[in-house]
């Protein structure tokens, strides 16, 4: 049995946090050559031999012998040309192709493939397998689905596939940049587990230690791969791997993204927002994940520097905020009204725990460590790396909070002042 699978048979049992934690995950295989037995494994797992293959032309090109493994199955089609951002009308075209018949998805690809796969699976109870052709994200095992919808780009309530497979030698293969931005999106789960702590700490929102250190740990042990991610080698692409399936495996027992994604990952979601609003098509989430994750552990280091705050209750110009978003204001309204989160945040409260809170920012590495780990890796470094303007960051920075309806540091920037 591998490790990812002993994980989840440890994790169904009793858990100090009250919660029974499951997953939809049956069968992980990562091994050298796999690629060719990936129709055996969906028979083991007894998908119907209706199978609908969804791809683009580089991921498919990627797991070459994929096709030719599937002798048995009634192979149908969906291939993309190049699909870098997942769109609703992704999902309903799947959804589409798989309703009311007996038939199983195989997702081919890392991210934009596997999204509208995961939410058209969960929407049609139709069985899932993710054959992986980068290490390039952690969603692979995740629950939820990132899906731009009228222009804004939201997670939605997914499934985790049955089955999930890492063919260690494409993965080694895969190019430099994705195996970097892997990597900045998994540097990014350390201010995700700081924003989730201080939540709970303030609001009594949920939170597992558990999930929480097992993210922790596969961030840690990916740091110390740092000067190997971009290196060909087999043993460290499936290192990789396991790395960012155990954070999406935290994501799927906590039926949130909290354990992998905090304020960084909400600012890289605007920036996509404008970017595909002015027809710009975005970077590798990976690396505009990385940059902004850089930038809010620069941010918090400063704040915890402070030993003492001034607190105060939030004031926004919600008129100013909805001007901004625009043709998303509805949705965004949605989120702030009739209450919003940081209406559950007593001044007095934030004041008093900010000792607290200071400790929980210096749990995690520092901007400096993190920084010199992202350069040995390959990654993005700079808002002008990933091609962003200072202007329209800052924006983000400001504005990106109000798109989620939760709590984090960078949500309560409004709220506090340092001495």
């Amino acid at each position: 049995m591998s490790e990812i699978l002993n994980i989840i048979k440890d994790f169904q049992k009793e858990c100090p946090c009250g919660r029974v934690h499951e997953t939809a995950i049956k069968d992980v295989r990562i091994t050298s050559g796999i690629v060719h037995e990936v129709g055996k494994i969906l028979q083991e797992n007894f998908f119907s031999k209706n199978l609908l293959l969804v791809a683009d032309v580089n991921t498919i090109k990627a797991a070459d012998g994929i096709v030719e493994s599937l002798h048995g199955f009634n192979v149908e089609f969906k291939l993309y040309d190049y699909l870098r951002v997942a769109r609703m009308e992704h999902v309903e075209e799947l959804e589409t192709l798989i309703k009311n018949r007996d038939i199983s998805i195989l997702s081919v690809g890392t991210g934009s493939v596997n999204d509208p796969c995961r939410l058209a699976a969960a929407r049609q109870n139709k069985k899932l397998c993710i054959f992986a052709t980068a290490p390039s994200m952690d969603g692979f095992a995740s629950y939820s689905s990132p899906i731009v919808a009228n222009g804004f780009k939201a997670s939605y309530p997914a499934k985790s596939p049955e089955v999930i497979i890492g063919d260690t030698k494409i993965l080694a293969s895969a190019p430099a940049e994705l195996k970097s931005a892997g990597f900045g999106d998994m540097i990014a789960k350390y201010i995700g587990l700081v924003d989730w702590q201080i939540s709970a700490l303030l609001t009594g929102e949920y939170y597992c230690e558990r999930i929480a250190a097992l993210t922790r740990s596969a961030v840690d042990e990916l740091m110390e791969m740092s000067d190997r991610v971009t290196v060909e080698d087999e043993y460290t692409a499936g290192k990789i791997f396991e790395a960012l399936l155990k954070t999406g495996i935290g994501m799927s027992f906590a039926q949130n993204s909290r354990p992998a994604s905090g304020s960084e990952h909400i600012i890289s979601h605007l920036i996509e927002c404008v970017e595909l609003r002015d027809g710009i098509i975005p970077n590798f989430h990976g690396h505009d994940v990385g940059v902004c994750t850089l930038e809010m552990l620069k941010y918090y280091n400063f704040l915890a520097e402070h030993e003492e705050i001034e607190a105060r209750r939030e004031e926004i110009d919600w008129k100013q905020v909805y001007a901004y978003y625009n043709e998303m204001a509805d949705d965004v309204r949605a989120l702030n009204e009739p209450n919003t989160v940081t209406d559950e945040v007593a001044p007095e409260k934030l004041r008093a725990l900010w000792p607290k809170i200071r400790e929980i920012i210096r749990s995690v590495p520092s901007y400096e460590i993190c920084r010199d780990a992202m350069q040995k890796a390959g990654c993005k470094m700079t808002l002008a790396d990933i091609g962003k303007p200072q202007q329209l960051f800052d924006e983000c920075v400001k504005y990106s909070p109000f798109m989620r309806r939760r709590l984090t540091l960078l949500r309560m920037q409004n709220m506090i002042k340092v001495k």
